[in-house]
């Protein structure tokens, strides 16, 4: 996604990256945020009906090879929904941190999560070094 209309002005990404620090998280780049947000849970709606819709039309299985193929490939698909699934409550979570104000700061030290980080995974809701952390403890602790 380039651009978003923004009233009369159009905001791209670019100008989103090159604004100074002072400018972050203004309104601007809130409305930016909100509707790469939006796009991006339509898109991924979309994504996961065309998927149910492939795998609800199966093509005709005319040996035991072409049927385990096709379960192979509904297993990918399934996987591939559950984390389509999983990412649609993480966009809502992040169109409600707009509304309430808090969106593009760290749920845990409050400080900026930057622009290149957010365009990356608008999603996001840690900061890179607090996410850094997070991670390592999970793996430390899966085992």
């Amino acid at each position: 996604m380039d651009k978003k209309h923004i009233g009369t002005q159009d905001l791209t990404e670019e100008q989103i990256r090159q604004a100074a620090e002072q400018d972050y998280m203004n309104q601007a780049q809130l409305i930016f945020f909100k509707a790469l947000l939006i796009d991006l849970h339509e898109t991924t709606h979309e994504r996961i009906q065309e998927t149910k819709d492939q795998m609800a039309s199966p093509m005709e299985l005319s040996d035991e090879g072409d049927r385990a193929s096709w379960e192979e490939q509904c297993a990918i698909l399934l996987r591939i929904v559950d984390r389509e699934q999983k990412l649609l409550p993480k966009i809502q979570e992040a169109l409600e941190r707009i509304r309430l104000g808090d969106y593009g700061y760290c749920l845990e030290t409050g400080d900026p999560i930057g622009i290149p980080r957010l365009l990356a995974r608008p999603t996001a809701e840690y900061c890179a070094d607090v996410k850094t952390v997070k991670e390592i403890k999970e793996h430390a602790y899966k085992d």
